[in-house]
């Protein structure tokens, strides 16, 4: 078994991975980049000749990991995918809105690449989507390969991919959330029996206070609403529109029935609505928190958005605004919310999540009181007077739990993938001398690495 790595660079990025087996290949997610645009935010699938892969098999329906997979398909038109029915829900859902975002990016930027793909070109490739439940081994289509798919509690369909190969295994985590969320449990992995793990390392590089609980933090969180809320402002929650949206949603809701925060109405976008339509479909069928529990319609607090395309949301006082996207990226409802909310004193920014230094979300987080902030490139800066505060609520494993994990398997090789260098040599030190036995390799783009 051969392993190529297809990302571009080594850090989070496009998340793609190719397993050769002989003439077998498989093909493990197939990612967008976030940072990049153009043919720079795709995988290599330089490697993978047209039509040869045997099978892609993707673990959840985040942009870095299922961005590129039209365009995978594409030079790949006979290949099944195979992934959990919720994850193809969801996939659809937010490549159909890459469409509209890749039009838009072409009309305002000039990148004449886009789209990659079309709304009808999206339809026509579901047919070659096989849905498979987890912990039922399966054997991978036109191969001798036998996987099987387990939880991972990041977001909701999420899993950790075991690939057994005669008596050899491999397991891949994808991302992975040991620790249960409000609406997601926590991951449910194999500790045994496998030879080679290929581990995600997004938080490597950060080291969570001592005293840190995911329930410390959301009480801190329901003190700061009850603050917002006495002092006549508005609370604005930056989320991403999949698993953080619907988290935040049902963490208010969990926080208003225990009575640590008043009833206010909450409003979140469109996109974030039509992802919490699917979560609300599987409510009741996938391995989640408060099963049968409809945000939609359970949610006392929520406010219905109305038909009318491209609504405007207007800050109100002794609200809630749960907005995408998460690092308030430019033109986004969050970003373009906040021109209007951020010079108001009695107003809150809660950040919940990861933002990358180059976003707006970021230069607030990190910003004075008083500060000129510059949201958009053609918007005019603003005057940050409102409150920020921020809350570590990831739907990703902190490195002390990822770390135990692999500890506990013990494989003889790891390879460490989505993680920056900071973050993946932190994992390095720390298995160099608690597992010296196994080898940690940090895979190169066009370098394969010989698994047995």
């Amino acid at each position: 078994m051969r392993f190529s790595n297809l990302t571009r660079r080594c850090e989070i990025g496009a998340n793609s991975y190719l397993l050769e087996a002989g003439k077998q290949r498989v093909v493990l997610d197939s990612g967008m980049h976030p940072k990049q645009v153009g043919f720079d935010a795709l995988p290599d699938f330089s490697p993978l000749p047209h039509q040869s892969a045997s099978a892609i098999v993707i673990t959840h329906a985040h942009h870095d990991h299922i961005g590129s997979l039209p365009v995978l398909q594409r030079k790949q038109p006979h290949t099944p995918v195979l992934m959990t029915e919720v994850t193809g829900e969801l996939s659809s859902a937010m490549l159909h809105n890459s469409v509209n975002v890749m039009t838009k990016q072409r009309e305002e930027n000039s990148i004449t690449e886009y789209p990659f793909f079309t709304h009808r070109e999206l339809d026509e490739i579901r047919p070659r989507w096989n849905y498979r439940d987890i912990d039922r081994p399966f054997t991978i289509p036109d191969t001798e390969l036998e996987a099987t798919l387990f939880d991972a509690g990041h977001i909701l369909g999420s899993t950790g991919v075991l690939v057994r190969e005669g008596s050899n295994t491999l397991f891949y985590t994808g991302d992975v959330n040991f620790e249960a969320q409000t609406i997601c449990r926590a991951a449910d992995f194999p500790t045994s029996g496998i030879d080679v793990m290929i581990a995600e390392t997004t938080r490597g590089d950060y080291a969570r206070p001592e005293d840190y609980s995911r329930k410390g933090e959301k009480e801190r969180l329901a003190g700061v609403i009850r603050d917002t809320h006495a002092a006549g402002g508005a609370v604005l929650i930056p989320v991403f529109a999949l698993g953080k949206t619907q988290e935040v949603m049902l963490m208010l809701h969990e926080l208003h029935e225990e009575g640590l925060i008043p009833e206010m109405p909450l409003y979140i976008g469109g996109l974030s609505t039509k992802v919490t339509v699917l979560y609300d479909h599987y409510a009741s069928r996938s391995r989640r928190s408060y099963p049968g529990f409809r945000l939609l319609e359970d949610m006392k607090m929520l406010v219905a958005r109305k038909s009318k395309k491209r609504q405007e949301i207007v800050a109100s006082p002794r609200s809630l605004f749960a907005l995408s996207s998460g690092m308030m990226t430019e033109h986004t409802v969050s970003n373009t919310f906040a021109q209007k909310f951020l010079d108001n004193p009695r107003n809150t920014v809660c950040f919940v999540g990861y933002t990358d230094p180059d976003s707006p979300g970021y230069k607030i987080r990190n910003a004075k009181k008083g500060d000129m902030i510059k949201l958009a490139r053609d918007l005019p800066a603003v005057a940050l007077l409102a409150r920020i505060e921020s809350f570590d609520l990831s739907a990703h494993s902190s490195r002390e739990q990822i770390a135990e994990y692999i500890e506990k398997v013990k494989p003889k090789r790891l390879l460490l993938v989505h993680g920056e260098e900071p973050a993946q040599m932190w994992f390095t030190r720390r298995f160099n001398e608690t597992i010296p036995d196994t080898e940690i390799i940090r895979p190169q783009p066009h370098q394969p690495v010989d698994l047995w």
